[in-house]
């Protein structure tokens, strides 16, 4: 994922949190911020010391960024977003960590299902 898609600032972290709302089911929490004035998405991810070492904690980010990335052309371009991941999380292959971020993506109404998702040749 390009820089450009990425919230990496603790100042940016700290204004989605506080005037973002917030949406969650059993695997993940969402935060978004509606930004006006960009020209696409930024997502920020969290994944707690508790639901692992390094290399697993790696591999869940990697995996919603992967998720992401797949369906980049039917999530909402202008906003903010923090996913955080829940316990429960780290068992979780890659199609049942995809329905669940895609079920909390819908919930927060960033997702839309009817539009075309990129696909990687």
């Amino acid at each position: 994922m390009k820089k450009s898609y990425r919230v990496k600032s603790e100042k940016d972290f700290n204004a989605i949190f506080k005037r973002g709302q917030n949406f969650a089911n059993k695997k993940f929490v969402i935060y978004k911020l509606e930004k006006g004035e960009q020209r696409h998405f930024r997502v920020g991810l969290s994944v707690s010391k508790k639901l692992g070492n390094a290399v697993v904690r790696n591999r869940i980010k990697r995996l919603i960024r992967h998720v992401l990335l797949a369906h980049k052309a039917s999530l909402e371009q202008e906003l903010d977003f923090v996913v955080i991941a829940r316990k429960g999380v780290e068992s979780l292959d890659y199609q049942g960590l995809e329905k669940n971020l895609l079920h909390v993506l819908k919930v927060a109404k960033i997702y839309q299902e009817g539009l075309i998702c990129e696909t990687k040749k």
